[in-house]
């Protein structure tokens, strides 16, 4: 996917949910007769305004990353001859607290709505059926079988691999036992497992909960027949082309492409023989692959060639196509809302108690790459992914921290229960404060983005 698509997906994506966040405070502060002036999505120069028969001016600005809505009475904002009945710090406080709570409120209905949407359209999900068991791994210790399918993890029922991956990942930095519970093939038996667990997947995060687990979701077998040779890389170098069949390399005999691709990461600058079946032929080659070094990863070979699309056919019944009535999915995505929101508030705890490295942090790089990469999936893979952000902004202005929304619901809740406002100076200390921590976790953020890079 292309830079230009990458930055489109992004800004589409952030500015939809900054738009969503904006117009739930921008509603409730009319509902509450507050005077808005300025309704923007993004930051600084504004390059598209429009005002609407209220004197609101509506504005799309240069900057993407955030917006906001100004209102009569709000600090910064000049006081002349306001009419007190529309200025925001006139209000009752319960209504200034409802126009603050209102963004990322709204930020998770959104996220239930399209999660809804999402169960109603119906899903496509392949059965988390186990393929290849990793010698010496937790999956072998405890003696969960290949060809059995993962029915449910820690008690919670998976159907698909999506469903598996939550699951494990939510137990991320965690120490003690998980739970897995499998069918057995062939005779459909139940077979629990207790898999223990010291310090779960620190240190192999970006390798994903079933490498940690010691366990390859199970995958027919693909000839490895070249579909496309990019040029100028080892593998055109090698004279490799376009229907190629590897039938050997370096003496063994392949059968399946992942296997080869394996053989091919583990021989970064090295020589292979191949033996290759070209029209009809068997032909030597010998290849180099190229040396690869990204996402902090040790050196990896690569030859720049690509499977041919055959079409593989999977077992029947290990693709499950999932579809719900409108009652059923509204209580799938209000779940699924809140295992992600659960996700979200334990991650960002373990985080702060050491359990797990800021290096997990992300930026606008990583979400960017994200957002083209499923957007290039197909709508349900992006409209998930539009959903869980619109949880994380949700629930990262709800956090009680100066500057945020959560932090003035802070302000609000001590002074209806003393009865008076928080004195402006604790409120600017507090806000100085806000903006430094929001600035060195931007700053984390960024630097893991760029090592990514």
């Amino acid at each position: 996917m292309g830079y230009l698509q990458y930055a489109a997906a992004f800004i589409g994506a952030l500015g939809l949910l900054i738009a969503v966040h904006e117009y739930g405070h921008f509603w409730v502060a009319r509902r509450c007769g507050v005077k808005v002036l300025k309704f923007s999505i993004g930051f600084g120069k504004s390059i598209a305004t429009w005002t609407d028969k209220h004197g609101t001016e509506f504005a799309i600005s240069i900057i993407p990353f955030g917006g906001y809505v100004k209102m009569v009475g709000e600090p910064g904002v000049d006081e002349e001859a306001i009419d007190p009945a529309e200025s925001f710090a006139h209000k009752a406080v319960w209504q200034r607290i409802a126009i603050v709570a209102a963004g990322p409120v709204v930020n998770l209905v959104f996220a239930v709505l399209l999660y809804w949407l999402i169960f109603i359209i119906g899903i496509t999900r392949v059965a988390p059926v186990v393929g290849d068991i990793v010698p010496g791994g937790l999956a072998e210790q405890v003696g969960i079988q290949s060809q059995s399918e993962i029915v449910s993890v820690d008690g919670r029922e998976t159907v698909s691999w999506s469903n598996v991956n939550f699951a494990l990942v939510s137990r991320l930095g965690d120490d003690g036992l998980i739970a897995i519970e499998t069918k057995r093939a062939g005779d459909g038996l139940l077979q629990k497992y207790s898999v223990p667990v010291s310090q779960w997947m620190i240190g192999l995060e970006k390798e994903g909960p079933l490498a940690a687990l010691g366990v390859e979701g199970y995958r027919p077998e693909l000839p490895i027949v070249i579909g496309e040779v990019v040029e100028g890389k080892a593998g055109a170098r090698a004279g490799l082309i376009v229907g190629d069949q590897i039938i050997e390399s370096e003496g063994e005999v392949l059968s399946h492409w992942i296997d080869w691709a394996k053989m091919i990461q583990k021989h970064p600058g090295k020589a292979m023989s191949l033996v290759v079946k070209r029209d009809g032929q068997l032909v030597n080659v010998t290849v180099t692959p190229d040396v690869i070094t990204e996402g902090g990863r040790p050196p990896f070979g690569r030859l720049g060639i690509k499977a041919d699309p055959v079409s593989v056919t999977l077992p029947e019944g290990m693709i499950r196509h999932l579809q719900y009535t409108p009652i059923d999915a509204l209580g799938r995505a209000l779940q699924k809302t809140q295992d992600f929101i659960s996700l979200t508030l334990t991650a960002m705890g373990k985080m702060i108690k050491g359990q797990i490295s800021l290096d997990n942090l992300s930026g606008p790089i990583t979400i960017a790459k994200v957002a083209g990469d499923t957007a290039s999936y197909g709508l349900e893979p992006f409209l998930s992914f539009v959903a869980y952000l619109s949880i994380s902004l949700g629930v990262l202005n709800l956090l009680p921290v100066p500057m945020l929304d959560g932090g003035h619901l802070m302000f609000y809740l001590v002074e209806l229960v003393k009865g008076s406002p928080v004195p402006e100076t604790l409120q600017d200390i507090g806000n100085r404060i806000g903006l430094t921590m929001l600035l060195a976790f931007m700053g984390v953020a960024f630097y893991n983005d760029i090592v990514g890079l």
